[in-house]
């Protein structure tokens, strides 16, 4: 007997007519639809009308709840997995149970569709071609060590955060990266208040410690130059020092 299909299901981020149509139809034909939340997600199926079995998977529970879902695909029933807002895995839960679908040779597909950050990034109006997507930053431990390993970083760089920390996240790019390099802050994506703040990380700072940021954001912020990059690496080489070696001893 085959076994079922794991779905991984994007869903809106902000405006609900994001979805997909194949989305819509995925989750009406599911046997079951595993919910970061279900009262959020159930908002968004009544709104089209889908009555599915929604079941609790985040990650406080995922993993005692990945065995029993291996087992349900097994037994040929299909498996929707949505997260409050965008792609599952992205920042949410979603990894584990995909990567333990695939080790036990499970059919996982994840279906295109919305997420916060690529929005952001090509909006943002700096280079898109190359980008790094960080997520959200450790709060606490690690987190200097993580800032510290992106100073010589050339692509874009792509952070998620949370309004109360904004400022003080900002803050420390400013240490980190310098006042004047260039980023772009993306609030309430594809919602009605919509909106880009964008300029040196000095200036997006001075808006947002006078107009108090709400709403999901979206950090994104401008690559060392790559002239800049390679005067750095000269210095070292001059120095007789590894930038490796260098960031090391930092940490």
């Amino acid at each position: 007997m085959a076994s079922g299909i794991l779905y991984i299901v994007p869903t809106p981020v902000g405006n609900l007519d994001d979805i997909t149509l194949r989305a819509l139809e995925v989750l009406k034909q599911a046997d079951i639809i595993l919910a970061e939340d279900t009262r959020t997600s159930g908002l968004l199926l009544q709104h089209y009308g889908i009555r599915g079995k929604l079941v609790s998977h985040h990650k406080y529970n995922e993993h005692q709840t990945v065995g029993l879902v291996k087992e349900k695909l097994l037994a040929s029933l299909s498996v929707a997995l949505v997260s409050d807002a965008g792609t599952p895995g992205i920042s949410d839960p979603g990894f584990l149970l995909a990567r333990e679908c695939a080790r036990a040779g499970i059919e996982v597909q994840t279906l295109p569709g919305a997420t916060a950050c690529i929005p952001a990034l090509v909006s943002s109006g700096l280079p898109c071609d190359r980008f790094c997507f960080e997520g959200f930053l450790p709060q606490k431990k690690g987190r200097r060590t993580l800032l510290n390993s992106l100073i010589q970083e050339t692509r874009t760089m792509i952070f998620y955060e949370s309004p109360k920390r904004l400022c003080s996240t900002l803050e420390q790019f400013v240490d980190v990266f310098g006042p004047g390099r260039e980023c772009s802050v993306a609030r309430e994506i594809s919602k009605l208040h919509e909106e880009h703040c964008r300029g040196s990380l000095a200036e997006v700072l001075e808006h947002f410690r006078a107009v108090e940021p709400k709403g999901e954001i979206v950090i994104v912020v401008a690559g060392l130059p790559v002239v800049e990059h390679r005067e750095h690496r000269n210095k070292y080489k001059q120095e007789g020092t590894d930038c490796g070696e260098e960031q090391q001893t930092e940490r």
